[in-house]
């Protein structure tokens, strides 16, 4: 017996990016938790007089009512469940929070299961608003992201023998082999850097401790640094492309860092 399709569905969906059509309508780019990705249609909503317009916006979790379409889904009721405020006025936190959002847009097929990458940006959000520190939240994100999409970065063995790494050897980063490589291996040239002992231990922490733990440790800026190269080289290997956000937050941490150069 067939049973029609209900014609409206209820989701929560955070708002990952958008485009104006036409005179008045914006078509979204919606993260869900349980139908990924979808491509909706919320007609009217740039009218001053529009019911759902001050709703539709990124950085909040929404509760929608979407009715089916024909080319899109169409938005015909949303609300605020959750409205991550605080991060909005920190510019170094807001541009980071578009540059995740845009990872799990490249990260997630349209209609393809994705809660375990809704649930990872939501909380994302969620530390950003309680104010943790951009960076290290990033690097957590990135770790965590290619392990929701079945490729964890192996930082535990090399990559090539199983062996273990130990530490006095010297350490090779190789994103399309999948991690690390040990000296007796030589690996594809074009695409190894050196890894230090320091920032291996930096990236063995970001797979065994949750960000609270991780955002407590004191760490040298130079291993910082060095983990971040590795870590946006292995998310550009795993998405097969560098996030377009990227260049405006590279811009707004430098422009952060001048000015605070300047004052001392």
């Amino acid at each position: 017996m067939h049973v029609p399709v209900p014609r409206l569905y209820k989701t929560q969906a955070i708002v990952l990016s958008r485009f104006d059509l036409g005179e008045a309508d914006r078509v979204l780019t919606l993260l869900t938790p349980h139908d990924g990705k979808l491509r909706v249609i919320a007609k009217g909503v740039r009218r001053p007089t529009s019911r759902i317009g001050g709703s539709l916006e990124p950085f909040a979790e929404l509760h929608l009512v979407i009715a089916r379409g024909r080319t899109f889904d169409v938005v015909t009721q949303a609300s605020v469940g959750e409205a991550w405020l605080c991060f909005r006025d920190r510019l170094e936190s807001a541009a980071t929070a578009w540059y995740l959002g845009e990872l799990a847009d490249r990260a997630v097929e349209e209609r393809a299961a994705a809660y375990p990458v809704y649930a990872l940006l939501r909380r994302a959000f969620q530390l950003l608003d309680d104010g943790m520190a951009p960076g290290r939240l990033a690097r957590w994100y990135e770790f965590n992201l290619a392990d929701a999409l079945g490729m964890r970065p192996e930082v535990e063995r090399c990559v090539e023998c199983d062996g273990t790494l130990e530490p006095n050897d010297a350490f090779r980063w190789v994103p399309a082999l999948g991690g690390v490589l040990c000296s007796r291996h030589p690996g594809p040239p074009a695409e190894q850097v050196g890894l230090s002992l320091d920032a291996l231990k930096l990236l063995r922490a970001y797979r065994r401790l949750d960000i609270e733990a991780i955002a407590a440790l004191r760490l040298a800026a130079t291993v910082e640094s060095e983990v971040e190269s590795a870590l946006r080289r292995f998310i550009r290997h795993v998405l097969e492309r560098e996030a377009r956000s990227l260049a405006f937050l590279d811009e707004v941490r430098d422009h952060g860092t001048r000015r605070m150069t300047a004052r001392s």
